[in-house]
This record gives C-alpha cells, structure tokens and sequence, in this order.
C-alpha cells in the first residue's frame, strides 16, 4: 500500500508542470503585481472530496518562492465539505498566483481519484470485498494515483510489473494456454511473489487453483458465474472479479462472496473535483 509519498515521488513532477507553465516568465503577474506585495489565500472545495495531493500543492508553492508559509485545514485522506478550506497559504502575491493553476491541478486530479474511490469502497461495506486498482495509471503518475486510492480507502494491486506475477491471456498463449506449466514457472523464478492468474472459463479458473495460484482473476463474469467459479476454487485460492466494475454494479459483485473488485476507472476515469484558490488579503 503507498500510505505515505517520498518526495522523490513527487518533485521532479512538481518541477516539470511548473516549467511548462511559467517558461520565461508569467507575462501577467510580472506586469500587474508588485514585487513586494503579499497575499493570504485560501483552497477551497467547491464539491465535496476525500483530501489528496497536499503535499504536492506545498511543493508548487515553495517550489516557485521559499518564503511561502501554509496552514493545512484538511490532511489527506479527510473529507472536506463543500466550501471548506483545505489550505491556507502567504507569501508573495507574485509566487501565489504562479504557483496557483499547477498546485490546483495536483490536488483536483488526486483528490478526484480519492473521492471515487472512497464511492466505491463505500458501496461495498460491510461484504466483505477489497476495493482494488489496477495498472491503468496516467504515465509518470503511478505512485501519485495509487498513493490517492488508498487515500479514499483502496487498496492497491500490485504497482508495477515487479511485485507480482500475473499471468494473463497473452501469457499463456506463449504456453499454449497451459495454465499448471505457467504457476509451476513463475513459483520458481518468483517463490516470494503472490502468483494470479487470470480466467475468462470455469475450466480456466479451476485450473488455476489445483495449479496453486495464489489468487484467480475472473475476468468479464456475470454475477451468477462469479458464484459458480468460486465454488469450483473451493477455497484453494482468493478471488478477484475485474471487468466493467461500476458504482452501479459493484455492490451486487461484492455480495458474490469475491475478495476482491478491481476497478480500473479509479484512475484512469476519476473526474477531478472542483478546487478554487481564493486570495483574501493582498498587500
């Protein structure tokens, strides 16, 4: 689970999306605004939210001038009301309102991501089913987004190709679809790695756990075949159901009795929430 973000997570995001806005100059600000003016300024929610990407608004902030000060309302991971404040910056009006569109995007974006899927996590309680994500991340934002579902109360699935072996589709046609041979070969090159297997059929899914597969992934299911799978795996191996998954459909998914939903539309289809920074005093 990504509880935490390092800074080498983050910074050299941070720096890229603020030299592509400023390039030479913020023609505007440098025109109208004094050098020695200074501001206070508020982040305000204008939706309701789950709180993620405070750390990378500060960054933008102290990024552009050191000499900004903040005040953190709401931490990551907390709810924020509509019209609440989330942060509290001053400094140079100068560092504020170039700092402001990069530092809103940051937190828009996660928060959005964590707002979706503390809906889906939501829906499922009380199941018994672990809310998932998946690899279908915007690039370069990996950890950022999956550091934002666990935010809303993911969980997150492996985060790269590394940390768990997942035999797909394309996977087993290089085996001839031979699912023993593909867990027998990955137990040995990876002993300390879980092993999952994905299954489209009931033959493929009771393969998978007299294989020993750690977990199988039912994939593109119906509810009913969800049920008649995870009686064919008969406790051998977790399961997971993937494909499709709704806020609509993924409560009656749960009540099948899987462990665990993955859900790609955390990050790949998360509308990001509507974040205003507000200047209260200028001088």
């Amino acid at each position: 689970m990504l509880e935490a973000l390092k800074p080498d997570d983050y910074l050299p995001l941070v720096k890229a999306a603020l030299a592509e806005d400023i390039g030479s100059g913020d023609a505007t600000t440098l025109a109208l605004v004094p050098g020695d003016s200074f501001a206070v300024a508020v982040m305000v929610a204008r939706d309701p939210l789950v709180m993620a990407g405070v750390d990378l608004a500060l960054a933008a902030f102290l990024e552009v001038d050191e000499r900004v000060e903040f005040g953190i309302e709401i931490f990551d991971g907390q709810l924020g009301g509509l019209g609440q404040a989330l942060l509290r910056v001053q400094g140079p009006t100068r560092a504020l309102l170039t700092a402001e569109r990069t530092a809103l995007n940051f937190v828009q974006r996660l928060a959005g991501v964590a707002t979706l899927t503390a809906r889906f996590v939501e829906q499922v309680a009380g199941t018994g089913a672990q809310i998932l994500d998946t690899r279908k991340t915007t690039p370069g934002w990996r950890a950022l987004e999956k550091y934002a579902v666990a935010c809303g109360g993911g969980t997150n699935h492996r985060v790269g190709l590394y940390d768990r072996v997942m035999v797909k589709d394309n996977h087993l046609a290089a085996l001839d679809g031979d699912i023993a041979k593909a867990v027998a070969l990955a137990r040995e090159a990876s002993p300390e790695l879980k092993i999952e297997v994905e299954a489209d059929t009931f033959e493929q899914a009771r393969a998978a756990a007299e294989a020993g597969a750690d977990i199988v992934l039912l994939d593109n299911m119906s509810c009913e075949q969800i049920r008649e799978a995870i009686e064919l795996i008969d406790g051998r191996s977790e399961t997971e159901a993937s494909g499709g998954v709704t806020l609509e459909t993924v409560r009656e998914i749960a009540g099948t009795g899987v462990n665990f939903i993955s859900v790609g539309a955390l990050t790949h289809s998360a509308p990001s929430v509507d974040i205003a920074l507000d200047f209260d005093q200028i001088a």
